[in-house]
């Protein structure tokens, strides 16, 4: 394959014009040398710029490797295999490297993120739906022998239906179903190790839900389905069906030195059926039990002060606002009258209202990244600057590398970074899973408060789910 094409070549691989070409030489978004009048355009520049910018579309592919040498070097390396499903950028991912393992493969359905997959890890395999291939297709894409061991399979499936925002279709959301897919899809591979990441809404939503209109005293008593909670029950029962082992709780990534808060649904499961542990903490809100303090927006932004800044911008009407508010405040700040201006209707809508007019505060954690962080309710503001969050503070409060690529226009970056879980839970998550696999202890921390909600580790919830079922029976029984 030719290492330079012309300008002719180059236009038709982007589908835009010869001029167009010329000018992406001449401002250096391509890497080209020119011989008399015309330009000569570098293949690898031409691929890395048509995969940013979605002009090429990244395919599914296998695991590649550049030479032999490269293969015998990952194959001695002893490094223990992951694959990763739901991948989105590959935050999680990038902590589960850090913390030793070989990520063989990414599943990724959206555009996107597939195209900043290709960028950023072109040697991964890569796949699509996960309905589409089976066990073996997923093991020969990863480059794997047949029976060759897997030691953890990771995954975040999408969230949405389980949200506590819109409609809550749970399993019968096509989403719910690829929940079920990555479940089915774990069975038949068998990994050492299965996580599966997912939004607080899993812990209450229900396996099948009831209308409101048709629940009361002159209706049946809700099933077990039906009970908040029961796809998560659904889930469990499977996990066991099938041998299983598990430990869950809502863990909140600024614990583990993540500089956001940010709360996940981590359920981890054993092969040999054993309970694992919690995931151990590393850091504290206030240093306590000893650990580290919560790392703050200050801390993960070190150092950009003087970098090119990618951002969205506030409506001038919302700026006049923001002149009068400094670090930490929100609309709550500004004199009442503002107030009832600034906030129209919404002022007297019922809820904390907090994602207004919202700056964020130089000395705590970033609040949960936004996919658009200049929505009228979902404001991210920097802390002094007239100016939603740069896509470049996105990637350091979700601990991407400064040099991590993403495809596609502005508004998808924000998408991709706010929408895939951090790298310091990734890490977490991969070192008490090395630990298990070298069987080291995993020290845990007594009496910690993983998270703000209460009966959120497995123990606390099954509880609980167990006192509304028999509540449920009670109730049948007298009638």
């Amino acid at each position: 394959m030719s290492t330079e094409h012309t300008i002719q070549q180059a236009a038709e691989q982007l589908q835009v014009s010869v001029q167009r070409v010329r000018t992406l030489c001449r401002d250096g978004s391509l890497d080209a040398r020119k011989i008399g009048s015309t330009w000569l355009v570098s293949a690898a520049s031409l691929h890395r710029y048509a995969l940013r910018t979605a002009h090429q579309v990244a395919e599914d592919h296998p695991r590649y490797m550049a030479n032999c040498a490269a293969q015998r070097r990952s194959a001695s390396s002893g490094k223990p295999i992951a694959l990763s499903f739901f991948s989105g950028a590959m935050g999680l991912d990038l902590g589960i490297e850090q913390a030793g393992f070989d990520v063989r493969l990414a599943c990724e359905m959206d555009k996107y993120c597939r195209q900043t997959i290709a960028l950023n890890r072109p040697d991964t395999a890569l796949i699509g739906d996960i309905n589409q291939y089976s066990a073996e297709q997923v093991l020969h894409y990863a480059g794997l022998e047949p029976g060759q061991e897997v030691d953890l399979m990771v995954g975040g499936p999408p969230c949405q239906a389980f949200s506590t925002a819109g409609k809550r279709k749970g399993f019968n959301d096509e989403r719910g179903n690829a929940f079920l897919s990555y479940l089915n899809l774990a069975f038949a591979i068998r990994p050492r190790y299965l996580v599966i990441e997912n939004v607080r809404g899993l812990l209450s939503c229900p396996m099948q839900h009831r209308p409101h209109e048709l629940r009361g005293t002159e209706f049946p008593d809700l099933t077990l389905d039906e009970l908040p909670g029961g796809a998560l029950n659904f889930v469990l029962n499977e996990i066991r069906r099938h041998g299983y082992g598990y430990s869950f709780n809502l863990y909140n990534a600024a614990n583990f030195g993540t500089p956001q808060v940010r709360e996940r649904v981590v359920i981890l499961c054993t092969r040999d059926g054993s309970r694992p542990p919690y995931l151990p903490p590393s850091h504290s809100e206030q240093g306590q039990h000893g650990l580290k303090k919560w790392k703050t927006f200050r801390q993960a932004t070190k150092g950009l002060e003087h970098t090119a800044h990618h951002h969205l911008n506030f409506p001038e009407k919302r700026l006049h606002y923001y002149r009068l508010l400094g670090e930490g405040q929100n609309w709550k700040n500004l004199p009442e009258a503002l107030q009832k201006e600034a906030l129209g209707n919404s002022y007297h809508a019922g809820g904390g209202k907090t994602g207004f007019l919202r700056r964020l505060a130089w000395d705590k954690p970033a609040p949960t990244l936004v996919t658009h962080p200049a929505m009228p309710a979902t404001d991210l503001a920097h802390p002094q600057e007239l100016r939603p969050l740069s896509v470049e503070e996105y990637k350091r409060v979700q601990e991407f590398p400064d040099d991590w690529t993403l495809a596609g226009p502005l508004v998808e970056q924000y998408k991709q970074v706010s929408k895939t879980a951090p790298a310091s839970l990734g890490r977490a998550i991969g070192q008490t899973v090395m630990a298990l696999l070298k069987g080291q202890p995993v020290a845990q921390v007594p009496g910690f408060s993983y998270s703000r909600y209460k009966n959120t580790s497995d123990v606390e919830w099954e509880a609980q789910f167990q006192r509304t079922a028999d509540r449920r029976h009670t109730k049948t029984d007298s009638a």
